[in-house]
């Protein structure tokens, strides 16, 4: 498998004979989560699918960054603890992101968990003198590791001419960042140089380190993170162990409205919440796969719209495939065989969502075309049915299954409605089909038979 890496910004071998280990920068817990964070989760969740599909054995780290700034402000604006804000948010998280169908992490260790490990950290740091204690708190030495901006490709005496930062007469260089911040708001621990909490940037070098070693296979984020956040891990992570950090640096491009960046701070985000109201779990997938992962994707309710039609022609094909049972089939082995390669080619070759989803769609053109041709048998349901459910799987989209009462109730009602057809009562005969639109059952009439498809209620559908 192939993937562009950030760092080299060349396409890297991930090798996917062994366990693949995965860290994923997550979300700092001050505020609801929102679409552009969808996007880098679900792009993650899919790619992990996708290994495991393979028998790829996967760990997969997802931290929380639970003390911060941002945090400390909303908790004392809401008059309460930092905890209490970051416990709600973290709820929050996981109710939105099991609703959009994204796997548990292995592991999503928190910053205020592991601040043992992150005072270790630093005091290696210090030992190596790589980091110095000052009057505001202990601070990384940009100077002492010559290879910095090598993933941002900026280089240090650009950043030192371009700087806006104010002088701090307690750092060496304005470029030195914070590994310990000495403060007395809570939350607050004691350190061996004063009371106070970690850096932003340091939480991540430690637990990743910790929970997959000193060399992991991906590290990922948001193209946003890559500076200074990731700049920062690279440097103190590889002056710390002395070994190269991550193999491949994956990051996913963010997501627009109406062109501009969409953040919390501009106050121009669309929350998970609101989208999942409107437009289902599905949608959402579809929406944040429709392009290249590092790419930008503007956000807007037109293109929401077009995968809400493509979702209508999926939910066609799976309940075509459920109801097949014509005689007479096209041979059509070779040709789903041929989609599912294009499929997997396309996730393989940098991990390529668009042109997967155009193999899908191919899958559920196909399908839908034999059945208009009255040419879908069981056999040929059979052979799609392993393939599209493979594929919707890796995905993760989702169509809910029924139970056997409620099939046999629609069952009933269908037959009951031809019945009144063949006697001409039309009246009854529509009193049925409204029943059974009030029940979101769609009916689609072929030649000799009429079947029947449930359709997911989307909010915004009205």
């Amino acid at each position: 498998m192939q993937l562009q890496d950030t760092l080299s910004n060349k396409e890297q071998t991930l090798d996917i004979s062994k366990k693949i280990k995965i860290y994923l920068c997550g979300v700092t817990v001050y505020d609801e989560s929102h679409i552009g964070h969808a996007r880098t989760i679900i792009i993650f969740d899919v790619l992990r699918k996708y290994l495991e599909s393979k028998k790829v054995e996967v760990e997969f780290i997802q931290n929380f960054t639970d003390v911060d700034d941002k945090i400390i402000n909303r908790a004392t604006t809401e008059n309460v603890s930092a905890q209490e804000i970051s416990d709600k948010y973290i709820k929050s998280y996981f109710k939105d992101f099991d609703e959009l169908n994204i796997m548990r992490a292995t592991n999503y260790p928190k910053a205020t968990e592991h601040i043992g490990d992150i005072i270790k950290f630093i005091e290696k740091l210090i030992d190596k003198e790589i980091a110095y204690v000052s009057k505001n708190g202990v601070y990384f030495s940009v100077s002492k590791f010559p290879q910095y901006g090598k993933l941002s490709k900026k280089k240090i005496d650009e950043l030192q001419s371009g700087s806006r930062i104010q002088i701090d007469e307690t750092k060496k260089d304005p470029l030195d960042f914070a590994l310990w911040k000495y403060s007395g708001i809570n939350p607050t621990w004691e350190s061996p140089w004063g009371k106070g909490r970690p850096g932003w940037h340091i939480e991540c070098s430690a637990m990743s380190i910790k929970y997959l070693g000193e060399n992991f296979d991906i590290h990922g984020g948001g193209r946003d993170l890559i500076f200074p956040h990731h700049e920062n891990e690279i440097a103190q992570s590889e002056s710390h162990t002395g070994n190269q950090f991550a193999k491949i640096w994956m990051h996913v491009g963010m997501v627009t409205l109406g062109g501009e960046k969409m953040s919390k701070s501009l106050g121009n985000t669309k929350s998970i919440k609101y989208v999942l109201e409107n437009w289902g779990p599905n949608i959402i997938r579809l929406f944040c796969l429709s392009g290249h992962y590092s790419k930008v994707i503007d956000y807007s309710e037109e293109i929401l719209k077009e995968n809400f039609s493509k979702w209508r022609q999926v939910e066609t094909c799976y309940f075509e495939l459920i109801h097949a049972n014509n005689k007479n089939q096209e041979n059509i082995s070779e040709k789903i065989k041929k989609i599912g390669m294009k499929f997997d080619k396309s996730l393989e070759n940098d991990f390529n969502t668009h042109l997967a989803l155009s193999s899908f769609f191919e899958l559920v053109k196909e399908t839908n075309r034999l059945a208009a041709e009255e040419k879908l048998g069981e056999e040929n349901s059979v052979i799609i049915k392993k393939e599209f459910q493979r594929i919707l799987k890796i995905l993760g989209l989702n169509i809910p299954e029924m139970s056997i009462d409620e099939k046999q109730k629609i069952d009933e009602l269908i037959s009951n409605r031809e019945k009144f057809r063949d006697e001409k009562q039309f009246v009854q005969a529509d009193k049925i089909r409204e029943k059974l639109n009030e029940m979101n059952i769609e009916l689609i009439d072929h030649k000799e038979k009429t079947i029947w498809m449930k359709k997911e209620k989307i909010k915004s559908e009205k």
